[in-house]
Parts: structure tokens; sequence; C-alpha cells
């Protein structure tokens, strides 16, 4: 994308300002983007990129600055109208209404209707029409909530579409797709492109801000550093320009040396699972994690990383197989009793299945420690304060305000609050679900380098992610899930390569532990299911 100095943007933002209680968000940013672009927004989580769009789509008040779309001023009071303009956006976190069908989310408030009555084949033809444009075969007639996080995403973005806006805004919407998805918006992005609609792209993933962007604006910590042609700024001044800092931290993490499973001194497991399964979910599996021990889970979206995670932490019920912690049988009935045991666990769906956004972030670190102790012994308040205080300068939440609303925080400090809520349990074993999804550069390596402190101080780590040179650099061994089946486990060493697992992956042949365990259950085994 060329910009000559006589094209007219179609979206400028001068002067931007935005203040919260103790923080100022943005301070005189500057913002511009033109018809048939691609312009990524780049910067640190808190750097003030959601801040920047919500003030431009009128969640939030614009305090100081002025907004011109389409050559005329604006200043909007809400998402509604923003999209009435011309200006449509898609969350990284969906906002649909899963109890209804993908055809009725698409089209939610525009139903073609005939004597006020909804024609609904007519609703469904036009979904499938859109759908198809996008490469996507789903029954439009499905509940939205049957779908994976990942087609969700993708029905969003085509409501998006479907509203003709001027402006389309995608605030990471990869977060949940994988290679092939994204390669399917990608070129949705560009066909609209070539039809003159300016995009505004979020991303975290640097390849494909490279692969798609045209120019982009980096902001931090509310300030604009500058705005640059995509293919004239290298990927490690772009990340320089992000942090502000030199990238020896960042280096130094990509440089250590793999974790080696055989310099791992392992005494007895902390977690024993044989033949654990759900039907529907995953198959029945084997897994042992030893003190200190990092597991990786790798796997495609929708392979069974997450409810492994969500079968030992007790959030779904096993129907077969069994589990030991620390060596004795244990009937996981629910979260409450895999606290107990001193296991926790971070979701991947931090605003859903984490985080409270209408608690403090106080209030929020605290949960799990109080709900442990029961709610008929509140933590003293000077001992919450202690509490919460070492956490946020640990992980260095921002801002270091334990009274500010959580839901006020960015994506990256509000995955650090829902660490900080497990880490104060002291747990034994960490599960960790996507805990670096759609998060900035500098984050993703803090969180990384405190996977490496805890298991060297002698935590148990489950790690899951979908980029596997993240899972390879952190963990001890890796299991290789594929169609909701754990098909390898392999020791970490200088010879697996994202190459091989992904050869796994595809092939599904590999050398994974038994499914069950083997001759009738001896009466130191609790099938999970069975009542106590």
């Amino acid at each position: 994308m060329e910009t000559s100095g006589e094209a007219r943007a179609i979206l400028t933002m001068t002067g931007i300002g935005k203040r919260f209680p103790g923080v100022r968000a943005l301070d005189e940013v500057d913002f511009r983007l033109f018809p048939g672009e691609v312009h990524a927004l780049m910067g640190e989580n808190g750097a003030g990129k959601s801040t920047l769009i919500k003030v431009l789509t009128g969640v939030y008040d614009v305090d100081e600055g002025d907004i011109v779309l389409d050559g005329a001023p604006v200043r909007f009071t809400g998402p509604l109208q923003a999209q009435q303009a011309g200006v449509s956006t898609v969350y990284q976190e969906v906002n649909l209404c899963a109890n209804l069908s993908v055809a009725e989310n698409i089209h939610i408030g525009r139903e073609p209707r005939r004597f006020g009555a909804i024609q609904w084949g007519e609703l469904r033809r036009r979904s499938r029409h859109l759908l198809d444009g996008l490469g996507l075969d789903v029954d439009v007639s499905a509940p939205l909530g049957s779908l994976s996080l990942a087609v969700q995403q993708m029905v969003a973005i085509a409501r998006a579409i479907d509203i003709s806006a001027k402006v389309l805004i995608l605030d990471e919407p990869t977060s949940s797709l994988d290679a092939g998805e994204v390669g399917q918006l990608f070129r949705v992005m560009r066909q609209l492109k070539g039809e003159g609609m300016a995009i505004l792209f979020v991303s975290h993933f640097l390849d494909q801000v490279y692969e798609i962007s045209d120019r982009m604006t980096v902001l931090r910590n509310g300030r604009r550093v500058g705005e640059y042609a995509t293919r004239e700024l290298s990927q490690l001044d772009l990340v320089s320009a992000m942090i502000g800092k030199e990238l020896a931290a960042l280096e130094e993490l990509e440089e250590q040396p793999r974790r080696s499973l055989a310099a791992l001194e392992r005494d007895r497991p902390v977690v024993e699972a044989a033949g654990l399964g759900r039907n529907g979910a995953v198959a029945p599996f084997s897994l042992t994690i030893h003190r200190g021990e990092v597991v990786g889970l790798a796997g495609l979206l929708g392979s069974g990383r997450t409810e492994v995670a969500r079968l030992l932490f007790g959030a779904d019920r096993a129907d077969a197989g069994a589990l030991k912690v620390d060596g004795e049988p244990v009937n996981m009935r629910g979260p409450r009793t895999a606290m107990a045991r001193d296991i926790a666990f971070c979701s991947e769906n931090r605003r859903t299945e984490g985080l409270v956004a209408e608690l403090t972030v106080r209030e929020n670190i605290i949960l799990a420690l109080q709900a442990a102790r029961g709610w008929s012994r509140p933590l003293p308040r000077r001992r919450q304060d202690e509490l919460v205080d070492r956490y946020v300068k640990a992980l260095r939440i921002v801002p270091a305000n334990p009274e500010a609303l959580v839901g006020q925080l960015s994506g990256g400090n509000q995955q650090k609050v829902l660490l900080a809520r497990w880490l104060i349990t002291e747990p034994r074993l960490l599960i960790l679900d996507e805990p670096t999804r759609g998060i900035d550069v500098g984050a993703k390596a803090e969180i990384q380098r405190l996977v490496v402190t805890l298991s060297d101080g002698g935590m148990a780590v489950l790690f899951i992610s979908a980029e596997l040179e993240e899972v390879l650099r952190l963990s001890h061994k890796i299991a290789v899930l594929r169609d909701r089946r754990m098909v390898d486990e392999l020791a970490n060493d200088d010879e697996v390569t994202a190459e091989r697992i992904m050869a796994i992956i595809a092939s599904g042949n590999g050398t994974a532990p038994p499914e069950a365990p083997p001759g009738p259950h001896g009466p130191d085994v609790v099938v999970l299911g069975e009542e106590a």
C-alpha cells in the first residue's frame, strides 16, 4: 500500500488523551488510517492499543483530541453509533450470544423481515452466502456455543464484514485460529483491502503482522512512538520500539539451552493419570508429572489439550481411568478437590472462566486463597494487602494499583493477575492453558521466565501452548495430542524439533503410553466417576 501525500485518510485521530484514576492511558496520540490498507497497531500490553480503539468507538469518552472520519468530525457515544457510521470492531474475546444460532448472531438486530416477521429461510440463505465467501463450512442453524472458539471468532468477523464497514477493526482476531483459519482470514482481509476498506489490525504475532500489514503505528506507555511502513522496519527494531529497551532479556531466554529431562532429579510423581478419559471429550490417556517438571502439551486447536487439563483439575468429571496425587488415589469430584490437593488451573478463557471484571485487582488475586480458607474465615485486610503488593511487584502488574478494576487492565496484565491468584496459593501442580496467548513480547518473556523459575523451585507445571517453539523451550517432556487422543510422549532434547512434532500430529503415529492400566483395578486405585 502506497500512501501518497495527496491521499486522504479515512480516519484521523489527533492529540488523543484519556485518563483513568491514577493512570494516563493515552497521552497526545496521533493516528491515521487510509482506505485500502491494513494498518497494524503495535505495542506492549498496557501501551494503550485497546484504549485507543475504545475511545474511537465510543466505549470510552475521549478527554482530549479530535477524531475525523471520512472528512467529518465525530465523537461516538457507543459502539452501536460507531457501527452505524461505518466503524465495526471484532474484539479478541468473542462478544456474541452463545445460545443463538450462527445465522442469528450474524444478523442480530438486522434480520430480514416481512410484515414484521423474521424471514428465517432468507436469514439462513444470507448467512450461508456470507460464510461461503469466508471459506467456512458451518451449519448456520447450529447454536454458536456448540462450535469451537475459532469458528465463533470467524462468525464474529463475518458479522462485522456484513455491516459494510468503512473501517474494520480486528483486535487479536487470530488468537484462537489455527494456521489454515489464519490463511482464510488473511485472504478475506486482502479481498476487503482490494475493495477499498481500511483495516486496523492488532496482533502480538509478529510474523502475521509482517505478512498482512502495509503500515504500523507503535504505542508505548500511552504515547505514540512512530508510524512506519512495514517493509522498512525490521522485527528487531519493532520490538525495541515497543518495549523501549534492549532485547538482552528476550535474547537470553531464546538462547537458553534446551531443558533436559535426563538432568532432572525426579522423585515420587505429583500426579499420575492412568487411562483417564471422558467420553466425547478426550480418549483415555496416561500421564505422569513429577516435582520440578514442566510437561508440555502439543497439538492443534481442538486436539484435546484443554480437555486433558480440565480432567486433571476436576473441572470436568472423568468417566474412565484413575488418578493419583502424591501417590494417593483421588476421586477428583471437582475443582475444590483439586485445590485441596494444591493443584491450580489458569484457564485459557481468562474472561469467562478466570477473572471477575467487576472486582478489583486485589479481590481477584485473593479469590482462590479465600475460597480455600472458606468464606467464614475472611483473610485479614492487612494480610491481603501484603500478599497482593508482593505479587503485583513480582509480576510487574500495570497499573500497580490493587484497587483498580481488573476489567480495565490490558490482556497481558489480566493474565498476570490470574497467575498471581494461583501462585498465592503455593500450588504443587500449576496447570497453564495458553498463558501467553494474546499478550505482548515483553509480558510473554516474563511469563516464560516465571515458568522456568517456578519449576526450578520444585513446582510441577503442565504447560499448554499453540506455539510449538514455546513448548519446546520450556518443557522437560512433551505429550502430543491429535483428534482428542494422546498419540506420543517425547523426552525433550536437541533431536526433538517443531518439525518432528508436527509430523507426529500430521500422521497420528507415535509411541504413546498405554491408554489404561493393565489388569484389574487394584485396591489402591479409585475409578473416577464412582461415588466414594
